[in-house]
């Protein structure tokens, strides 16, 4: 627990939606005052409810499809609780904070604020309501990041708060609090999983040697760095050419963590049994035109070919209850999602000082901003969302 006393205006670095752009008067009289363009002076509001969101992206990789969420109680400018959600099924953010408070502290819970960086739940699921909790603590006073869009919520949270006495104050951070969560608003308000694009290409733009070749292009490093990208993920997808020549397993076992739930195209059904893939150690959907049928830890998917292969597997997935997938390739895959405008976010590895000559070409992205690169030795990474 930190039990320092903040400082009412704290210089952050902003994250990537650039707070400095806040220049509305009501932000100004709020004591937000634009900086230089990295930087800029937060509200007291806004400096807990940055902790909150740092205290949230803890849970990466482990309370989907839940979010991530984190939780602050402040009295009298300190700190006297915080918590986040930790696994799914498990405490909520709210809960965590609440029992963090110190045994000294526990009669001050009742006058402090309450910093969420998602609006409080008002229903039981895995665990009783939110709202009920923070009733029930006395607490008068609630700052919200944003709303959940999960229709059990989608404001009724923030309703039940005020229709009990309570004073609710959002949205604070809202941009950087819904980009934390990009993967559980895409799933709930386009009604998919949130897609990244993810491929390892030669400074020549190729991804892999004449006739589908494997040349290993990233290097030992980012290598890991991928399977925690992996982590991060509910679910992870190759198509059948990628299956057959790599043999991935598709797991996380260069980091700790969760492996995604994998998912490979087999129109046919013509993959070999012995593939990595198609073992029964982790679950596994194959997406096909012939069945549909459980077998042990493998899940085929039937869909009609009419319907499309890409609407079929989102419709999968989304029953699934996944939120996110990454998607690994191979080239004509990826680019039938781009070809599609289907896609949310792309990371690119470029081997800058790998050359391949006449290698199968890599895809080309299609209305992308750049908003983060990295340079680990040789390998460029670079991130896009789209448009």
């Amino acid at each position: 627990m930190v039990q320092n006393r903040i400082e009412k205006r704290i210089i952050f670095q902003s994250s990537l939606f650039n707070l400095a752009e806040k220049t509305d008067v009501d932000k100004m009289n709020a004591g937000i005052l634009k900086c230089t363009p990295n930087f800029v002076l937060l509200s007291i509001h806004e400096t807990y409810m940055q902790r909150c969101l740092q205290l949230a992206a803890s849970g990466a990789g482990a309370v989907a499809p839940n979010p991530m969420v984190g939780a602050v109680l402040v009295h009298d400018d300190r700190i006297i609780g915080e918590g986040f959600h930790t696994k799914y099924g498990e405490a909520h953010a709210e809960v965590n904070c609440i029992n963090s408070v110190a045994v000294q502290d526990q009669e001050l819970i009742k006058e402090g604020i309450l910093y969420v960086s998602l609006e409080p739940c008002n229903h039981y699921g895995k665990t009783p309501a939110c709202t009920d909790l923070i009733i029930h603590s006395k607490i008068k006073k609630v700052v919200v990041a944003c709303k959940d869009p999960f229709e059990k919520v989608n404001g009724s949270g923030i309703e039940k708060l005020r229709a009990n006495g309570v004073e609710v104050i959002m949205p604070v951070l809202e941009k950087d609090a819904m980009w934390l969560n990009r993967r559980f608003f895409t799933f709930h308000e386009k009604k998919r999983p949130y897609i990244i694009l993810k491929w390892a290409q030669s400074d020549n733009l190729k991804m892999a040697g004449e006739h589908s070749t494997v040349i290993k292009i990233s290097n030992e490093i980012t290598d890991r760095l991928v399977h925690k990208w992996r982590s991060e993920e509910a679910g992870i997808m190759v198509g059948t050419n990628t299956a057959l020549t790599d043999d991935p397993s598709l797991t996380t076992r260069l980091w700790k963590g969760n492996h995604p739930v994998r998912v490979v195209v087999d129109a046919a059904l013509k993959l070999p049994a012995s593939l990595n893939l198609l073992d029964d150690r982790y679950p596994t959907i194959i997406v096909n035109t012939c069945k549909r049928e459980t077998l042990g830890s493998k899940l085929f998917y039937k869909y009609e070919a009419m319907d499309g292969l890409l609407p079929a597997t989102m419709q999968a997935l989304q029953q699934q209850n996944l939120l996110s997938v990454i998607i690994e390739g191979g080239g004509k895959l990826l680019s039938s999602f781009i070809r599609s405008g289907l896609w949310d976010e792309a990371r690119i590895i470029t081997n800058r000082q790998l050359y391949i000559k006449d290698g199968i070409n890599a895809p080309t992205l299609e209305n992308e901003i750049l908003f983060k690169k990295e340079l680990i030795r040789s390998d460029e990474i670079c991130y896009y969302k789209r448009n």
